[in-house]
């Protein structure tokens, strides 16, 4: 299977998120303004994979699946680090992941394989926007400094989560009312029998 390059582009997104990692790991003012260029530099290339994919015409199956698990890798870290810096509650987090890794559970879904991978809709890449602007927010060194600046950034935040399980349910939506649909529905006589037992 060749790799064209939007998807060595994803791949390259990796390298943001061990890179985030180490520099909050001492975070002083200089480690932070680096990490938050950099995690806005990494995030940067999720619209240019996207854009080269669309124009030439190299959208695939890899790239629908890779592109939105890196983009969970490159959030986590940074968030992860945000938690041990006292900067965010770990239950936010906690929301935030629990939702992403019921979306990858059902990708991987058999039924959902025959039918190809679906990729992101607007309320997800609404979703990532939200998160990257509030995650730079968070690890530019100001919070202590200027409350207006920390109030912005922990809204960004919650509003974030929200639009994180917003979208997810829009996500499944399709999915669950066709399993739904699909589903044998007990015939009348079959309820009176369970009733008479």
């Amino acid at each position: 299977m060749t790799i064209n390059l939007p998807t060595w582009i994803t791949f390259s997104r990796l390298l943001g998120a061990p890179a985030v990692l180490y520099l909050l790991a001492s975070p002083d003012q200089t480690h932070q303004w680096i990490a938050a260029g950099v995690f806005l530099i990494a995030a940067g290339t999720d619209w240019l994979d996207g854009y080269l994919a669309r124009r030439l015409n190299q959208i695939t199956d890899l790239g629908k699946f890779l592109d939105p698990l890196v983009d969970k890798l490159l959030v986590f870290a940074p968030l992860l680090a945000l938690v041990e810096m006292n900067v965010i509650p770990a239950w936010g987090v906690f929301l935030i992941l629990f939702r992403e890794l019921a979306i990858a559970g059902w990708r991987v879904n058999p039924n959902l394989q025959a039918q190809g991978v679906q990729g992101a809709n607007l309320w997800g890449k609404a979703k990532t926007v939200v998160q990257i602007a509030a995650i730079a927010l968070l690890i530019a060194p100001l919070n202590q400094a200027y409350p207006l600046w920390s109030t912005l950034s922990q809204s960004l935040f919650w509003l974030a989560v929200v639009l994180t399980w917003v979208s997810g349910l829009i996500y499944l939506w399709p999915s669950l009312s066709r399993e739904l649909k699909a589903a044998p529905y007990p015939s009348s006589v079959t309820l009176r029998r369970d009733k008479a037992e």
